[in-house]
């Protein structure tokens, strides 16, 4: 398995698509990365040889990926927390934030459902 930023990468799959399993990596920037480095999108991981992974880590040095955007996204959420932003106080209370409608849905975000006492239909 190859390791780029602390991530192993699957051996059995496309290039293109083990890239994606860094965090901050899709399709697209997998694309973008590969077409810089002079790599082709079809190879395997395990095809590759050391040349192609150093020029690929070297393409991936240039994004924000992995641990420094986690931290990052994180850092945005608290700020927006902190100045009481709408979306900051939507993130306190555990509601969705990007304006879903809470009355019959949200599950992911509210968890499983409370059952109220003596609550007729």
């Amino acid at each position: 398995m190859a390791r780029i930023k602390g991530v192993d990468i699957p051996n059995d799959k496309r290039i293109e698509i083990s890239l994606t399993y860094i965090y901050g990596i899709g399709r697209n920037l997998s694309k973008t990365i590969l077409e810089n480095a002079n790599v082709d999108l079809n190879k395997k991981v395990k095809d590759l040889s050391d040349e192609e992974l150093t020029r690929i880590r070297k393409e991936v040095d240039k994004y924000t990926v992995e641990g420094d955007l986690r931290r990052e996204v994180n850092m945005n959420i608290k700020t927006k927390m902190e100045i009481n932003s709408y979306q900051g106080t939507r993130h306190k209370k555990n509601l969705p934030v990007r304006g879903q409608r809470t009355s019959r849905n949200a599950r992911t975000r509210k968890g499983k459902g409370k059952t109220i006492a003596n609550k007729k239909k």
